[in-house]
């Protein structure tokens, strides 16, 4: 049970990579509190994954908004008394293009939420994390260091480097305190995105899924695609005591597409 008696803040809890990465937490023995801006996605996700509520609490939670993170962290500390790790889902990604055609207005927003948002998140569990030291993992994604040519997303990618450069300065601002910060860099991943990606490409080309799906497993050293489940299971891993001497670090989990 690598997260027994452990509290993690997920943020972003959706139908996707949010909803697996807490279903792992409480599946390892952890509490998981909930974040995300849509309350109905929060208690769909908390029925499935912990039934009798003995192990999820949730609350609404944008983290362009500073109050709304200090309120997260304090259901944590309020209803577990503790908390042991952040892990950082929330994210824009659905802006897509690139630089000569960017709305350069919405590149903020795109910032805004990627990168400030989980910095904003970040402090407001500081002083619950340095009671007794403990993890932030960001979920990255590996178009920020190896852009596909397949999807032009541009502002979500600079947004998430920008983000794993913060993640260096963080790892030695809060190591004194014994608070560790990585990231996960997940390449495609099969997922609610990705599906949709595979649905919508297979129905505009006039193709069966499965021959959109084999050019993607095509490029992977493994013949397959990384699911959200094993982007998950990197993440708890790096929210755990297994994982307390990495710090600064970040961790491709896709299925050896791009190696480094």
């Amino acid at each position: 049970m690598l997260l027994a008696g452990k509290t993690v803040i997920v943020s972003g809890v959706g139908a996707g990579l949010g909803h697996r990465i807490a279903a792992t937490v409480v599946r390892d023995g952890g509490n998981a509190v909930l974040g995300a801006r849509t309350a109905a996605n929060l208690v769909k996700s908390a029925a499935e994954i912990d039934p009798e509520g003995l192990h999820t609490a949730h609350v609404p939670t944008d983290i362009t908004d500073e109050a709304q993170c200090e309120a997260l962290a304090a259901l944590a500390v309020e209803r577990f008394g503790r908390i042991d790790a952040v892990v950082h889902v929330a994210a824009w990604d659905s802006y897509f293009g690139g630089i000569e055609d960017a709305d350069l207005d919405t590149w903020k927003s795109v910032i805004d939420v990627n990168l400030l948002g989980t910095l904003r998140m970040t402090r407001a569990c500081l002083p619950a994390l340095k009671e007794r030291g403990g993890s932030v993992v960001v979920i990255g994604t590996q178009s920020a260091v190896a852009a596909p040519s397949q999807v032009r997303q541009a502002a979500y990618a600079a947004s998430k480097g920008a983000l794993t450069s913060a993640m260096y300065s963080m790892a030695w601002e809060f190591g004194p305190d014994r608070i560790r910060v990585n990231t996960v860099l997940p390449g495609w991943m099969w997922g609610p995105p990705v599906q949709a990606y595979v649905q919508f490409t297979a129905h505009t080309e006039g193709v069966p899924e499965a021959e959109v799906l084999e050019r993607l497993s095509g490029r992977m050293a493994l013949p397959e695609l990384a699911t959200d489940g094993d982007v998950a299971e990197a993440a708890v891993f790096l929210a755990s005591d297994r994982a307390r001497a990495i710090t600064g670090q970040s961790l491709l989990v896709n299925a050896g597409e791009l190696m480094r």
